[in-house]
């Protein structure tokens, strides 16, 4: 079984609605276990900034899924839940992005492990040192404590209170 790690955002209402929506179908996912989510973080839209913030998550899953699978079941989630993709960083009501797939590195047009700008997203880094603090990445030589370190916008994220 491949640990995966999942970022998860939505910044159109119902945010926490379609956060748990997409929580509920990836527990239902074939040959998937959910096996930690982190706290729901409030963070300031990032790329397209003229839009609502968003609701942010991490999602750690146990999976024997390939890759590919994966992402075409992720994909389906979203389209299940209405995503649009209008403005390239957009309003979104789910976002799923694979940021982690075990140690796997691969680099294609319709997938890139690890997720390529994960390294610079605060609303990325944040909770997925929360789910997985001990995690060190073979291809950067670093640990996530590092990284987390040296991210400039950590004002950005801030703990979500319903």
């Amino acid at each position: 079984m491949a640990n995966v790690y999942l970022s998860l955002g939505s910044n159109m209402e119902s945010r926490i609605g379609y956060l748990e929506k997409a929580i509920s179908k990836l527990r239902l996912m074939k040959d998937s276990e959910v096996t930690a989510i982190s706290s729901i973080y409030e963070t300031d839209p990032v790329g397209y900034i003229d839009q609502p913030s968003f609701l942010n998550l991490v999602v750690c899953l146990k999976t024997t899924l390939p890759p590919f699978e994966l992402l075409a079941e992720t994909q389906q989630i979203e389209n299940e839940l209405g995503r649009k993709r209008e403005i390239r960083w957009g309003p979104r009501t789910i976002d799923l992005d694979i940021l982690l797939y075990d140690q796997e590195n691969m680099k294609m047009e319709s997938l890139t492990l690890p997720h390529p700008r994960m390294w610079q997203r605060s609303f990325v880094i944040i909770p997925l040192l929360e789910v997985a603090p001990d995690l060190s990445f073979d291809v950067q030589g670093v640990t996530l404590k590092q990284v987390y370190d040296q991210l400039q916008d950590k004002e950005g994220v801030r703990m979500w209170k319903p």
